[in-house]
């Protein structure tokens, strides 16, 4: 389940989408693969972080067997994501993880992304995060993936 810190800050609706996940004994990339969508924009769906169409609340109400009207009514039209979640600076060590790692090389990137594209940034909203497990005989590691687009800042 997960962390009772983020979870406990989110509207009811999501805990009770998490809630319905684990009782259903799923992955994100099972649940993903039902619907049709990545198994982390899928998580961040649960998480309150992305917004849904109408077709997507319906499959996730058969996939998790909570009722549409509700999903609905609390995720529907009228909804739109209060993005970001947690402490700053993270407690989870996971998370923390992510943090050290941008703080420690956020700069040496962006450096390498300006001399490669030039004055601008990478839209996080124009972006598709991944996350694959990759067999390494010294132990299995993460790689993560970040394909967002490259917006130059405008000049006038």
């Amino acid at each position: 389940m997960a962390s009772i810190t983020v979870t406990s800050g989110l509207p009811p609706i999501h805990a009770q989408l998490l809630e319905a996940k684990a009782r259903k004994g799923l992955t994100f990339e099972q649940l993903g693969k039902a619907i049709g969508k990545d198994e982390v924009w899928v998580a961040a769906l649960l998480y309150g972080q992305a917004k849904a169409t109408s077709e997507e609340l319906d499959k996730v109400s058969q996939v998790l067997e909570v009722d549409a009207a509700t999903l609905h009514a609390q995720l529907g039209e009228a909804f739109y994501p209060d993005r970001g979640l947690g402490q700053f600076p993270p407690k989870d060590p996971l998370i923390y993880r992510l943090f050290e790692g941008i703080s420690v090389y956020g700069y040496p990137i962006k450096s390498v992304i300006h001399e490669k594209f030039g004055d601008g940034i990478m839209s996080m909203i124009n972006c598709v995060v991944t996350v694959q497990k990759k067999p390494d005989p010294a132990g299995d590691r993460v790689l993560l993936t970040f394909d967002g687009k490259f917006l130059p800042y405008s000049k006038w």
